[in-house]
């Protein structure tokens, strides 16, 4: 099987997209980004396409595609459209590296009752966390990781730039999760 890796983030318009390009370049992988919300303007796939130098063969088409540039669970009932979080299957690709983009972060709805994570959790891929490195980014982080425990997902935190103030941010965050306080034994980083 092939090294398959979720990247998702903390909020939304995190640089998700632009470390997915990154990544999938860096690894020759190829991209799928499951759903799309909001068609106005390139497309995420687009983006790492163009970023990434990813020819179209690299580049899985959405299994959703919404117009609104809202959650998925908003925008497929603004479209009507059902999203079946069971047809969201990741890709055969033929051994080549796959990178996988979220929509938002890891609790965005997918219908009334399954969030992103839940999908993570099914496919058991290891998830990459994108952080801002802002204030607020280590409570955002925790919020974030902490599931990813509960869900046994394996977690990476890797933010976009490194700053002074986000490598006191991340010794900060690996010390508060390695400890195991607040419900996070078992964290493997």
């Amino acid at each position: 099987m092939s090294l398959r890796i979720v990247v998702t983030g903390t909020d939304t318009e995190i640089g998700k997209t632009v470390f997915a390009a990154g990544l999938a370049d860096l690894l020759g992988a190829n991209y799928w980004k499951p759903i799309q919300s909001g068609l106005d303007g390139e497309t995420d796939s687009e983006i790492v396409a163009r970023l990434g130098g990813l020819s179209s063969d690299r580049i899985w088409p959405e299994r959703y595609r919404l117009n609104t540039p809202v959650s998925p669970h908003q925008s497929a009932a603004i479209d009507g459209v059902h999203i079946d979080a069971k047809e969201l299957v990741v890709p055969d690709t033929s051994g080549r590296p796959l990178v996988i983009e979220g929509a938002g972060g890891l609790m965005v709805p997918l219908d009334p009752s399954t969030l992103y994570i839940d999908v993570f959790a099914r496919w058991r891929i290891p998830v990459v966390l994108c952080a801002r490195t802002l204030l607020g980014t280590i409570n955002h982080s925790l919020l974030s990781i902490k599931p990813c425990v509960g869900a046994i997902l394996m977690c990476w935190a890797s933010p976009l730039s490194v700053t002074a103030i986000w490598k006191a941010n991340a010794r900060f965050a690996r010390s508060a999760v390695s400890k195991g306080s607040d419900g996070c034994p078992g964290f493997r980083r």
